[in-house]
């Protein structure tokens, strides 16, 4: 050999395994299309690591005179899919490798396969006529020890097997061709035996993948989903290059769902030859291997999310529970790859999103990441997040449309329904999730808000201890300030209804209509511990809303467009009697541009803290 193998080693091996012996004997015995092969693994103890010794016998067609060649010269392949190194992996790890081959059926060659090794140096004899097949028999162990006792175990050697070979085999299997491997190990005596046959391969289900990284080639996905025992739960997801599979990270270990079997593996003539010298990483791009797992993982959520129809109910819990928990984050997490990436690094990844907006809402472009982060001082982090917060929240209010249900929008205000409620004791926790201050930074001093709750619910603090009647209907937003209602003081509420953009203007004024109603069923309670009682309608105005509420509104300084109207509500009949309410009718730039002049002194005070020395 004309590579000074010492060296060689060195260089493509430096970071090797002691499974990696197993892969290359084990691909060189496919080659040589051997359907049988025997590994036999012998230690005295797994700390005596200069006692081990390794077989491995196939049944394959042997060292030829034209295989012999190839063999013992590096890098002569037929093909791109072969490399011609990996039998250097063997002297990483034993000085010595016997190679006993026996060919033609009539044929042995014997050779010493080591550093020193010399292509001439074998012997080749005639023997009576017997089955062809190679022997490995490897001995004095280099190493001080053996890293993991995992690479002597038959079981873990099995699952290792499997996730280095399943594509190969499973090509096999479609072929109808059987491959049995037995695996034996002694230590001390005791011995422990696995075996893998193609028998255990599932049936594979396929489908194609749609992708741009590449026109030509196909992408094909072959995959299992099958229900098992707790205990047998695995996940194999990977890509086929030159008959090898290389793991591909799609769905973290804790989110692997319990009771499945699941396999994915994809192939494409695409990554035909990507692999490095020592089949240990791609060559792919960073860029094209982001792709391929972009492509990959989307379609195996899809099938999984198919074939396990409570993934998605649980996964919709979990987004739920990170936007109840980081509510400043909601918006910048990876909604798509909720509960199959690892929680912390969905956070990571929302929390980066949220760094960059902060960044260019401070158009701190010209600082580093690090003097940013540094910048940040603990004490002033908190409040800095917040007001940066509101500034991006402000901004996806300004940038809605018509598109956005008014839940959306509602959502941009308050979080609604069973989550709505919120109480001045605990307003740090809730600080994220309550955006009164859209409305007005006064509403911030609330004692008791309430979003899209019932109005009963609103009623009980006006009239504690008093019998009332249920109503069951929702106000957008109900705020209780100035005093607290358990207090013997007098307090103010406000009223806001709200609409989504878009409507016209029959629409937008059923926000006056709503405000009368409630004002009607509230004002009976005013004066006894209401002092003050405010209505807001918020609408977009147009020129047909704006020309309508001309006739009976008058309009009042803002930002933008705010009308006001005070007329009489009757709130009984028998006897009749009628209350002045003032209603206020909003537009909703007009919010926008308000909350954002209020947050602009904090703003640029933030600002200034970045400005270049």
């Amino acid at each position: 050999m004309k590579v000074k193998l010492g060296q060689a080693v060195k260089m493509f091996f430096g970071n090797s395994s002691l499974e990696m012996v197993f892969f290359e004997a084990l691909s060189n015995a496919f080659d040589a299309e051997a359907t049988k092969i025997d590994i036999k693994i012998s230690i005295n103890a797994s700390n005596k690591p200069e006692t081990l010794k390794i077989i491995i016998e196939d049944n394959g067609v042997g060292f030829d005179n034209s295989r012999y060649k190839k063999f013992s010269n590096l890098f002569d392949v037929e093909e791109s899919s072969h490399k011609g190194l990996g039998r250097l992996v063997y002297l990483c790890y034993f000085d010595d490798v016997i190679i006993e081959s026996t060919f033609s059926n009539t044929k042995t060659r014997k050779f010493n396969f080591s550093q020193q090794f010399k292509e001439d140096n074998f012997t080749l004899v005639d023997v009576p006529e017997k089955e062809n097949g190679t022997i490995f028999s490897m001995k004095n162990y280099t190493l001080q020890r053996i890293a993991k006792t995992e690479y002597l175990q038959p079981n873990e050697i099995k699952k290792r097997i499997l996730e280095e070979f399943y594509s190969r085999l499973f090509q096999y299997k479609k072929n109808g061709e059987k491959i049995v491997i037995n695996i034996e190990t002694i230590i001390d005596s005791e011995k422990y035996n696995e075996s893998l046959t193609t028998d255990e391969i599932p049936t594979l289900s396929f489908v194609e993948l749609d992708s741009t990284l590449n026109l030509i080639d196909k992408f094909q996905l072959y995959f299992s989903i099958k229900e098992v025992e707790l205990t047998e739960t695995s996940l194999i997801s990977a890509i086929s290059v030159d008959n090898r599979t290389f793991k591909v990270d799609l769905i973290a270990n804790e989110n692997i769902p319990i009771g499945y079997e699941m396999v994915f593996l994809l192939f494409s003539d695409y990554f035909i030859g990507k692999v490095d010298a020592s089949r240990q990483n791609l060559t792919l791009s960073k860029i094209d291997l982001q792709e391929v797992q972009r492509i990959f993982r989307k379609k195996v959520i899809d099938l999984i999310e198919e074939s396990i129809p409570r993934i998605k109910k649980n996964n919709s819990q979990i987004k739920e529970g990170l936007v109840n928990r980081y509510p400043h984050l909601n918006g910048y997490f990876d909604i798509d790859n909720i509960g199959y990436l690892k929680r912390n690094e969905i956070l990571k990844n929302a929390q980066e999103q949220f760094f960059k907006a902060q960044k260019e809402i401070l158009e701190a472009n010209h600082l580093t990441d690090e003097q940013f982060e540094k910048s940040l001082e603990i004490s002033a982090r908190a409040l800095t997040e917040y007001i940066l917060f509101r500034q991006i929240t402000i901004e996806k209010l300004k940038s809605s449309t018509i598109n956005e249900s008014e839940a959306d929008l509602h959502n941009l205000i308050a979080s609604k329904g069973k989550e709505g409620r919120f109480e001045k004791s605990n307003l740090i926790n809730d600080i994220y999730k309550n955006n009164s201050w859209l409305l007005d930074d006064k509403f911030m001093t609330y004692e008791v808000t309430l979003s899209d709750r019932e109005m009963t619910e609103l009623v009980t603090h006006l009239v504690e201890g008093e019998q009332i009647e249920k109503d069951s209907d929702r106000p957008d937003f109900a705020f209780i300030f100035s005093n607290n209602p358990k207090d013997d003081k007098p307090f103010d509420v406000v009223i806001v209804e709200l609409k989504k953009r878009g409507l016209n203007h029959y629409d937008n004024l059923k926000a006056v209509l709503q405000l009368e109603t409630r004002a009607r069923n509230l004002m009976k309670y005013y004066n006894n511990k209401v002092q003050r009682i405010w209505y807001y309608g918020i609408i977009e105005f147009n020129e047909e809303t704006e020309l309508a509420l001309s006739s009976d509104f008058t309009e009042l300084y803002s930002s933008g467009k705010l009308y006001y109207n005070e007329k009489d509500v009757t709130i009984s009949l028998n006897p009749k009697k009628t209350v002045p309410v003032g209603i206020f009718v909003w537009d909703i730039d007009a919010i926008v541009e308000d909350a954002n002049s209020r947050n602009s002194t904090f703003l640029k005070f933030i600002k200034s803290k970045f400005a270049p020395e």
